[in-house]
């Protein structure tokens, strides 16, 4: 008779085999990063380390040399109007496609694909394409709006400082707009008809059954979508390099671009670490939100 307990031993065995390349992956992937990434945050790390190898400690020096330069607060404002722009943007349109593709007409499949292509198309290209839309001198927007004489003189969407930021802002709402519409719609389904049946007897049509039957049970999905849409738009680095690098004036300079400049332009990887791990900290936190709220959810 075989013994339970080598029985249960090879379970477990067996159990960490499986598990054993997705931990390896994480760990050298994920976990070593960003304890590498934590710790050049209190070294003197420049490219002088890479020679000598050394790292001198210096504490909370770097931290307290990104807090006290005049950028940062600049980075820290760019940074709460790009994401509150972009995710109310990409909030917005993308429930009102939700609601419209959760409608049956020809061609839905089609059109719910073709939104799709945000998502297809290299974040790289789509930004060169954006670039050249946006250009002063002859980009499309700007020729289309001056053939409709909307404008008399070509609006300068990435080298002016009270443009620059709204171009950006907009180019990221197109390209999340695939991810909202895509969750939302999925919660919408998941509505039952009966409800909208039952409340069109009461009256409940129109808004007054977008309010009171459609709007509290797509609430669950609707908090994972901010949650997650703040916690990828806090670190949108390629958009904003692709498009402006952070200028025009440090227009849109972000705590993203903020770390990226100081790594690899001005190559002190010590203060681009301590705005990294900022940055990781905001994040983590919304993280945490998220993941309460989606057990919160999941109980529900």
């Amino acid at each position: 008779m075989p013994d339970p307990r080598r029985q249960r031993g090879r379970a477990a065995l067996s159990l960490w085999l499986f598990l054993a390349p997705a931990i390896l992956y994480v760990v050298v992937f994920f976990g070593y990063p960003v304890v590498k990434n934590l710790l050049m945050g209190f070294q003197e790390y420049t490219t002088r380390t890479f020679y000598t190898g050394e790292a001198p400690w210096v504490g909370m020096a770097n931290y307290v040399e990104v807090v006290t330069d005049s950028l940062f607060s600049t980075t820290v404002v760019n940074t709460l109007l790009f994401t509150i722009g972009s995710i109310a943007g990409q909030f917005v349109l993308g429930l009102l496609f939700a609601l419209y593709f959760n409608k049956k007409f020809p061609l839905n499949g089609v059109l719910r694909s073709l939104l799709l292509l945000p998502w297809l198309i290299p974040v790289i290209a789509g930004t060169a394409v954006w670039k050249w839309i946006l250009d002063q001198d002859g980009g499309v927007l700007n020729e289309v709006l001056g053939g409709l004489h909307v404008i008399s003189t070509p609006i300068p969407w990435l080298t002016s400082p009270d443009l620059a930021l709204i171009a950006v802002i907009i180019v990221n709402v197109w390209l999340g707009i695939p991810f909202n519409t895509t969750l939302l719609y999925s919660g919408l389904q998941d509505i039952p008809e009966e409800l909208y049946e039952a409340g069109a007897l009461d009256g409940a049509t129109g808004w007054r059954a977008f309010w009171h039957i459609t709007w509290p049970n797509l609430r669950p999905v609707v908090t994972v979508v901010l949650v997650l849409g703040v916690v990828y738009t806090l670190k949108v680095l390629d958009i904003i390099v692709g498009l402006t690098g952070g200028g025009p004036a440090n227009a849109t300079q972000t705590l993203a671009t903020d770390s990226y400049r100081r790594s690899f332009e001005e190559f002190s990887f010590g203060t681009g670490a301590a705005v990294s791990n900022i940055l990781i900290l905001v994040s983590l936190a919304f993280a945490i939100v998220y993941l309460r709220l989606n057990r919160r959810a999941v109980d529900e």
